[in-house]
């Protein structure tokens, strides 16, 4: 028998004509849709020359039919790679020079330009997918074969290669197997009660692990349904709302949503669950939710290397500021970043994770990979955290954003919440900056609503006597926004790029 995460897929399907995904144009598309316009997929794969094993590299913007593409590189024992919306020809060039993948996939408006990157590059084929239904891929599709013979894969056979962010350096493509994805999207899919009869409300981007495989890949694992939006608008996700039965999202989804009227219990009393991932979801948010709704959301730990790690209980206390505990067959330790003996709760210290959801190791990187793993099959995240005396899990920032002044080591997470806690503070960041005597300054970024009185001096006063004198940023600036990236992280290292010469001398 395939461990194809597609053989997979089919054994749950239900009945072949419940809606699989329904678009916000109100295109609808059954599993039956599903399982024929992936099969005519699959056959244009291979009909232009994809083997198993290649690797079909994908930007286009976010619709159903990509999805499909998705499912028809899985059957046609390809591995499929999304690649950022927002990246340029530039950066196209390393990702397509470093995967080699066998076809290229590119939206109508950028497909003449990235095709001629792409055979500048030696790749065979390249095609172009809409968002309604255009562009070359389905005009070949049409002619199609509505059935395929799904590739047989093993469980450690590739499915997909994720980039990493990159922002410590080149990124690294992160191999993830058919059991990676599969052994994961079947715990959440227990872990939070989805059934087939969940509508997922999903705004999602789908290039990235949240919204392509914790949302996508639980959704066909629980035979459920999607109502799939473009991107993240409030309006609009209002509208559907009243449909849906949950929710993912990242942290900006619940901010701006909390800036709507109509949300309330009354609106949210038929919702079941609430997601948030990708990035830190700030307590006041949790708690601003909640007072709102009556919902507490469920925030979970994961990264594009691990899938989902750690989860807060579907019944139990959704604690803010925490992300739960390991799931179910995920071993998660807190370990000294020097000697890698394991601490005692309450100490913070780097995580390491493993478990079937860990992927494999970075493409054609096999020295980086042996690096991140231990001898004992954990995985490094570069996290740094701690668990707390009731075993949930906190995550106190980045190991690179560690923050080590006059020989102390500082968590800018800890500054941060003291800081967030300010009244007129929206939200902050802290950075470490060279300092000419501290080695690195302790710098805070602090976004407030326009209007705002609140100065540099109130800040620094509001801090003395909660932090230890060495915690205390040297310098704070006001300001109206973060820079962040396509999944709402903050990018400290365009912070700390703007601000590295602060302290020179």
């Amino acid at each position: 028998m395939s461990d194809n995460l597609f053989a997979l897929v089919r054994q749950r399907i239900g009945t072949p004509g419940k809606l699989f995904i329904e678009t916000s144009d109100g295109r609808r598309f059954t599993y039956a849709d599903m399982l024929d316009l992936s099969a005519r997929l699959a056959h244009v794969l291979t009909s232009r020359g994809v083997q198993t094993g290649d690797r079909v590299a994908v930007q286009v913007e976010k619709s159903a039919e990509a999805i499909m593409l998705y499912l028809a590189c899985l059957r046609a024992g390809a591995v499929y790679l999304p690649l950022n919306t927002a990246y340029t020809l530039a950066e196209l060039e390393y990702f397509i020079g470093d995967a080699e993948p066998r076809m290229v996939v590119a939206s109508p408006r950028n497909g003449a330009a990235l095709g001629q990157l792409a055979s500048r590059l030696g790749v065979s084929a390249t095609e172009t997918l809409g968002t309604s239904g255009d562009g070359s891929l389905m005009e070949l599709a049409r002619s199609m074969p509505a059935d395929f013979a799904d590739v047989a894969r093993s469980k450690d056979d590739l499915a997909a290669i994720l980039y990493t962010s990159g922002t410590t350096g080149r990124s690294k493509g992160a191999m993830l197997t058919h059991w990676n994805l599969a052994s994961n999207a079947l715990t959440l899919e227990e872990y939070w009660r989805f059934t087939a009869d969940d509508l997922l409300l999903h705004a999602l981007p789908i290039f990235h692990t949240h919204g392509l495989f914790v949302a996508t890949n639980t959704i066909l694992m629980a035979n459920a349904s999607m109502l799939f939006l473009p991107k993240l608008d409030a309006d609009e996700m209002m509208r559907l709302m009243p449909r849906a039965t949950c929710m993912m999202g990242v942290p900006t989804f619940y901010v701006r949503l909390l800036q709507e009227p109509r949300l309330n219990r009354e609106t949210t009393a038929h919702m079941r669950l609430f997601v948030s991932g990708s990035a830190p979801l700030l307590a006041e948010t949790h708690r601003a939710w909640s007072e709102r709704t009556g919902h507490a959301i469920l925030e979970r730990y994961g990264m594009t290397e691990t899938n989902m790690s750690t989860s807060n209980p579907y019944d139990g206390d959704r604690v803010p500021g925490t992300v739960g505990f390991p799931l179910p067959g995920v071993e998660l330790r807190v370990v000294d970043p020097e000697s890698g003996a394991a601490l005692a709760d309450g100490e913070v210290g780097m995580i390491e994770v493993k478990g079937p959801n860990v992927f494999k190791g970075y493409w054609r990187m096999p020295e980086k990979t042996a690096a991140e793993f231990k001898p004992d099959g954990f995985f490094i995240t570069g996290d740094l955290g701690k668990i707390d005396e009731r075993g949930y899990v906190h995550i106190v920032g980045r190991g690179k954003d560690l923050v080590i002044t006059g020989g102390y080591n500082v968590y800018p997470k800890e500054v941060e919440t003291e800081i967030d806690s300010i009244p007129g503070v929206v939200e902050s960041a802290v950075i470490g900056v060279p300092h000419p005597d501290f080695g690195e300054g302790v710098t805070a970024v602090v976004v407030v609503p326009p209007g705002s009185t609140l100065t540099e001096k109130d800040v620094l006063s509001r801090l003395e006597g909660r932090l230890a004198k060495f915690k205390q940023p040297k310098r704070v600036f006001l300001t109206q926004e973060l820079p962040r990236n396509t999944m709402g992280k903050v990018q400290k290292n365009v912070l700390r790029e703007q601000h590295k010469d602060l302290y020179a001398k």
